[in-house]
């Protein structure tokens, strides 16, 4: 069995006491708190960073929007949003929230905790390398973080390899809640304007973010692809089940040059079974609770994230 890679190692993982015991100003800057940015990632609409929190003489997670949107009222609420829900789910899967505030521009920013290792996609890249028990370990950990969410009455929506990030120590952590939809405590909900719309024939590999639909084509569930205003915590079922089934058969259940392609196979056939594609072992139990997760009527599909986890744990090899 081979163990998950470990990261690169972080310049701010050993305590010193001149770290621990270092005095604070009588008068605390907040545009002076956090110092040493690093550029880690950029998205269509927000930028990701490290940097000194030194305060608590500690590396974090920095997130703004990019200077272009940063002003935009709907991008605004779009990431309050994230930062609050991020904030409002606290568990063990999910990246603990710091802060909400706004700079010396008066722009938003909220920060979080720095993680680090590596995405399910790079895993799954070197799939041969590690062990099944392993995997699904990872699909147990994320399939309780959405059980914990949609208690809480929020569904992900953008469920994929991208956006699961398994760290050195075993950790799982359930990334990116951009997309997320809640409610309204009467049962209605408002949707944030969607801006973006795939492109009829367009090579999936040519699509830019901002021709994109929202989440990923491959994982959406026939529902979010429709854009059903009664979507609810089974389209994130489906996609963990896609998820799954990758795992499974080295490849997800949908495949095509073009986005017409994977919306009609998505919406219209039913897939093959994981056994069916690949030459390695696939387990039965696995393959049945990952074509029940896939379910193109959400009445047949698992009716919870808890009962995948219970199948998940049984005896299976």
């Amino acid at each position: 069995m081979t163990a998950f890679p470990e990261p690169p190692s972080d310049d701010y993982a050993i305590l010193y006491l001149e770290n621990t015991d270092k005095e604070l100003p009588l008068k605390l800057n907040q545009n002076m708190r956090y110092a040493y940015f690093k550029t880690i990632a950029r998205g269509g609409k927000a930028i990701v960073h490290s940097c000194k929190d030194l305060h608590l003489s500690r590396t974090i997670c920095y997130k703004n929007l990019r200077p272009e949107f940063a002003d935009d009222p709907i991008e605004q609420k779009r990431f309050l949003r994230e930062a609050r829900v991020s904030a409002l789910l606290q568990h063990p899967n999910t990246v603990p929230t710091y802060e909400l505030g706004r700079n010396n521009k008066g722009h938003y920013y909220f920060t979080m905790k720095l993680v680090s290792g590596y995405t399910l996609r790079e895993i799954l890249d070197y799939r041969e390398r590690y062990d099944l028990k392993q995997l699904i370990n990872v699909i147990i950990q994320i399939a309780n973080a959405l059980e914990y969410a949609h208690s809480h009455r929020v569904i992900h929506r953008d469920i994929k390899p991208e956006n699961i990030l398994v760290g050195p120590f075993g950790e799982v952590l359930l990334l990116d809640w951009g997309l997320a939809k809640v409610w309204n405590a009467d049962a209605t909900s408002t949707e944030i304007p969607e801006d973006h719309q795939f492109k009829s024939n367009e090579k999936i590999s040519s699509i830019t973010d901002s021709e994109k639909l929202q989440g990923t084509i491959t994982y959406m569930s026939p529902e979010q692809i429709k854009r059903d205003p009664n979507i609810d915590f089974r389209t994130d079922i489906f996609s963990l089940g896609v998820v799954l089934f990758e795992i499974l058969a080295g490849r997800p259940p949908t495949t095509g040059e073009t986005i017409d392609e994977i919306i009609y196979q998505t919406t219209n056939e039913t897939p093959e079974r994981p056994s069916t594609l690949t030459n390695a072992h696939v387990p039965a139990l696995l393959e049945n609770v990952a074509m029940r997760c896939i379910e193109k009527s959400i009445d047949k599909r698992m009716s919870s994230c808890a009962e995948l986890v219970r199948l998940l744990e049984e005896e299976w090899s």
